[in-house]
């Protein structure tokens, strides 16, 4: 097979796939991009070069991500053979209750949808650990962004003019319009008071966001509009160092982010298409879109029925990633038929210990903004890294003059008593973010890296993620083929993750599969919804290591502003 497009080999590939031997940096802006590139050339390793990105991602994808959030990152050391995961998540506020707000629901924007921001923590601690510059280095670029401002692109352009909260609030307003005019592409955006935080952050640490003089802002503006993340929310936050969970798949070691990240669902769906022949199925056909979709809806109600934050509920983790568990539960997939209302499974009898209750299901609404990056240098290292505000700028609220954008990341909490992921004071919420990354299994010379992914799109991560590393692994597509091929996006009634938890059960197909694709899986009794070309399905980053040559491939996603750089 030849490709009919200028850098597909077998498939379809718009944009070259990114190639360089000493490094590789693949985010969603160009900027950030080139802001890693220039650490890693400077003599930063992988952690200061993600670092520097997710700091510049702050400043030119705003709507994104930002230290008002919170995020995943995993770290790979080639020489010690260290794999670990920085869980970045905040907690609720100590004062949240249900009860608060039983009678109106959690609000998706302002002051109440915000809980603590655990992102910058993430960044330092990282840094500590494993990071060759000096921090204050790694924050250059980020500063220097905000400070001298930079031209927007029309995506950002596009979702400030989208947000009317954004463009009225005050603190808001004077950074995102011009005199109420949301700022247009082409148009420089300035961003003088982050630059002022970012700096304030290079020179103490973030010991001034914690507890320090940013700490006091947001909280004193918290309590003047209203909010009840305090002071000493911030003070208590604490990161966690996880170790990874992972699967099998053919010949490969995957490995995500543990609870309560949403990881687990990748490894399920990967272990479920084990059991079927997919590359006898073929690439993007109605039987292997078929398949692949079902293998997701039962993974999702699993999540649904067991996952929250583990220091709250005891999670079978082990029986839901048990090769047994994924042959008990294909047997459900019918192959000619969709599958509605799915239930969870029983995981706990391949788990020991022993049968704690599950809990009562409820339902939830996809809102994808969030970033992704990942990086490799030239010694192996490698950063697979989601950051996010929840949904796009977050609350919307800018915190006094800090430039801080909070998230709105309670908008994921249950508010039925009985649901697993109830919300509770100091609790951490069931998270849709989950880097991956792929090894070659184990030899007597050790694991081999292989691929660094991950996508933002809320529950559409973990659905990008087994699209795109199945064209990889079954079908040696290319990076660039990867993340461009035509996608899907199943919307799935009693599993999404947004208050207030209603979605219909929708196959959202891109426009550029065919007419007989999108008739067969109707006629499966998929109800299919055609969406663009390249529509929202998230923005996946992705580099192969190539064991052989030592080339790094990069490819990013061109449904967003994402950009490959390589060294």
């Amino acid at each position: 097979m030849t490709s009919k497009t200028p850098h597909g080999i077998q498939y379809e590939g718009y944009r070259p796939v990114v190639m360089g031997r000493n490094g590789m940096v693949c985010s969603g802006h160009p900027l950030a991009s080139q802001a890693g590139m220039q650490i890693l050339q400077k003599g930063g390793n992988a952690i200061d070069a993600a670092i520097a990105v997710g700091a510049c991602l702050n400043v030119v994808e705003p709507m994104m991500s930002g230290i008002g959030g919170d995020g995943f990152i995993m770290v790979y050391m080639k020489d010690s053979d260290e794999l670990r995961v920085i869980n970045a998540s905040g907690k609720s506020p100590m004062a949240a209750t249900r009860e608060m707000y039983l009678a109106s629901g959690i609000p998706h924007k302002g002051i109440n949808s915000v809980l603590v921001p655990g992102l910058l923590a993430g960044w330092y601690e990282a840094h500590k650990r494993f990071g060759l510059l000096p921090w204050s280095q790694v924050l250059d670029p980020s500063i220097e962004l905000a400070e001298c401002g930079f031209p927007i692109s029309n995506i950002l352009s596009n979702a400030i003019s989208e947000d009317n909260l954004l463009c009225s609030f005050p603190t808001s307003k004077d950074i995102f319009t011009r005199n109420g005019t949301p700022l247009q592409p082409g148009e420089i955006l300035y961003q003088k008071d982050l630059a002022r935080t970012f700096r304030l952050i290079s020179e103490e640490g973030p010991e001034t966001f914690y507890s320090g003089e940013i700490g006091s802002k947001i909280a004193t503006f918290s309590n003047e509009q209203g909010g009840i993340l305090s002071l000493q929310d911030l003070r208590d936050h604490q990161i966690l160092w996880q170790d990874p969970i992972s699967t099998t798949y053919r010949d490969y070691v995957v490995y995500e982010a543990p609870p309560n990240s949403s990881g687990h669902v990748l490894l399920q769906e990967l272990n479920l298409a084990e059991t079927f022949d997919i590359k006898n199925m073929g690439l993007n056909t109605m039987e292997s879109i078929h398949m692949m979709v079902e293998a997701k809806k039962l993974a999702f109600a699993d999540r649904e029925a067991y996952m929250a934050d583990p220091d709250f509920v005891d999670i079978p983790i082990d029986g839901l990633l048990s090769k047994e568990y994924a042959r008990e539960r294909a047997k459900q997939i019918d192959p000619e038929r969709a599958a509605f209302n799915v239930t969870c499974g029983s995981p706990w009898k391949f788990q020991k210990g022993l049968n704690p209750p599950r809990s009562i299901k409820s339902v939830g609404i996809p809102l994808e903004d969030t970033t992704c990056f990942v990086v490799v240098d030239r010694w192996g290292n490698s950063v697979s890294q989601l950051q996010s505000l929840q949904s796009a700028f977050g609350s919307s609220l800018v915190a006094r003059d800090t430039g801080i954008l909070l998230n709105n990341r309670m908008s994921y909490w249950h508010l039925g008593k009985d649901h697993v992921d109830v919300l509770e004071p100091g609790k951490r919420v069931r998270h849709t973010m989950n880097p991956v990354m792929v090894f070659k299994k184990a030899s007597n010379k050790g694991r081999k890296l292989v691929l660094v992914c991950g996508t933002p799109g809320a529950d559409t991560q973990v659905q990008t993620n087994f699209q795109v590393i199945s064209h990889v692994l079954d079908f040696g597509m290319n990076v660039v083929e990867a993340v461009e091929a035509p996608r899907w996006r199943s919307l799935q009634d009693g599993t999404e993750s947004n208050y207030p938890h209603r979605v219909p059960d929708q196959l959202l197909l891109e426009r550029r599969y065919s007419d007989d694709i999108r008739n067969a899986l109707m006629i499966k009794g998929h109800e299919v919804k055609v969406i663009g070309d390249w529509a929202a399905t998230g923005s996946e980053m992705m580099i192969y290591v190539d064991q052989e040559t030592g080339a790094l491939h990069g490819g990013a996603d061109p449904r967003r502003d994402g950009y490959a750089i390589g060294w």
